[in-house]
């Protein structure tokens, strides 16, 4: 057989080569990494699952350890404009080269077993930071936790970011079964950290079943607002969380260079993994506190300027569009529109519900590049009545379409919010860069 030449042509064979797009289970994956030998990815590895925040909190994470001096990989997923952006090794995205070897090796290896678009790219990240023999490796779970392809790897630390209401075919239709899906990621005696106070009952019966130890949010760890910044610390009595007992830090932090009301928790969560391994990586306050300076991270309330303003984001469920709500209403009032899509397998009217006191008038498109996962523009306008069933909404070709109507229905101190699916940012950041 004939092997693909170039990432476009990869991307698309391995669409194929699984019935299902999304196929839960690690049997499969599991059988290919250790046909390929099953390298270590790193010395030291860190996964990240949750709702919402995980793209954040490993972006926080991989600030923090180059400013440290460590060697880094990063695994993310989706991406927004290049699929070259899920493999960064050392804040370089991996070429296609790079990729399309791994690729091979992993076609090679794999046999007659069929791997998804998602395996693939997950297998291939974890050959490529074997390769680059890095010193830690930061692994985004891409849905659930406990049957994700980036549970193969035990991770030495373990994140929860948040749990809402999503993916319910696969994960469960309440938080308690969602929570005890991404409980799975942790170890028996491995740090978990949660990095939020609303935690459901099922994630914290599912780490406690697993054996881990638990830093939680508000106990174990916090994060307050200070006149210049945050400042991070473990209180006293959380000793027994941690591997000296009785030991406690603190970490003055700059004001955040990511907008949102849940990043503080990102960045309270990837300090508490990092310092539950402060005896392998050590401990840097001031590097760390550097690194957080640092990040930036597209298509987080991603601010790009024009007349009217242009805001990007994301966000893509009701547990993220109520947070969009939360940002919206700390900013000045101004007339807002939307430029909105979303995928056929997410909650549009809990979307729509979260966000519709602050929407004046909805420019909806459809996402027709996303297979069997697509919507046109009426289908979502049609979900999105559901919730909101006197909302001004326009229905256009596509998001380019929807965004010019936005900024000719405005006036110059109007805003425009892009949101609803990392398609939709991805659409809108290639056509309209920030500007200097």
């Amino acid at each position: 057989m004939t092997l693909p030449d170039t990432l476009a042509d990869w991307l698309e064979y391995q669409q194929r080569q699984h019935a299902q797009p999304i196929a839960l289970g690690l049997q499969r994956v599991r059988m290919v990494w250790q046909a390929l030998g099953a390298p270590a990815p790193a010395r030291c590895v860190i996964s990240v699952a949750g709702t919402n925040g995980k793209g954040s909190t490993v972006a926080f994470l991989e600030a923090m350890l180059r400013a440290r001096g460590l060697r880094v990989g990063a695994y993310t997923s989706p991406h927004l404009l290049r699929y070259n952006e899920r493999v960064r090794i050392d804040a370089r995205e991996a070429d296609d080269a790079a990729l399309c070897a791994a690729f091979a090796r992993i076609e090679q290896a794999r046999g007659a077993i069929p791997l998804t678009y998602f395996e693939y790219g997950t297998l291939a990240a974890l050959l490529l930071f074997a390769d680059a023999r890095l010193e830690v490796g930061l692994l985004e779970v891409g849905l659930g936790g406990r049957l994700d392809a980036v549970n193969i790897i035990d991770a030495d630390a373990a994140i929860v970011t948040t749990i809402g209401i999503d993916h319910t075919e696969y994960l469960g239709a309440d938080r308690d079964s969602i929570g005890r899906e991404k409980a799975g990621i942790a170890r028996s005696g491995r740090p978990l950290i949660l990095g939020s106070s609303d935690v459901p009952d099922g994630l914290s019966v599912g780490a406690a079943d697993a054996g881990a130890t638990l830093l939680r949010l508000g106990l174990d760890f916090a994060i307050v607002a200070q006149l210049d910044g945050w400042r991070w610390s473990t209180p006293a009595g959380a000793g027994h969380a941690l591997p000296v007992a009785g030991e406690i830090a603190a970490v003055n932090l700059p004001e955040l260079s990511l907008a949102g009301p849940h990043q503080p928790e990102n960045v309270a969560a990837a300090l508490a993994a990092l310092w539950t391994l402060r005896q392998r990586l050590g401990w840097a306050p001031q590097d760390y506190a550097r690194g957080i300076a640092s990040v930036r991270l597209p298509g987080r309330l991603q601010a790009l300027g024009g007349t009217p303003d242009l805001i990007v984001d994301v966000a893509h469920n009701p547990q993220a569009a109520a947070g969009l709500a939360a940002w919206l209403d700390a900013q000045p009032r101004v007339l807002t529109h939307a430029v909105f899509s979303a995928l056929a397998d997410k909650d549009i009217a809990g979307i729509g519900a979260a966000l519709g006191a602050c929407i004046a008038h909805w420019h909806v498109c459809g996402i027709l590049d996303a297979g069997a996962r697509g919507l046109d523009a009426a289908s979502v306008a049609a979900r999105l009545r559901m919730a909101l069933p006197q909302a001004a909404i326009s229905l256009h070709a596509d998001v380019h379409a929807a965004l010019a109507a936005a900024r000719a229905a405005l006036p110059m101190r109007g805003r425009v919010l892009a949101f609803g699916s990392f398609h939709i940012a991805g659409a809108v950041l290639e056509r309209s860069p920030p500007q200097a």
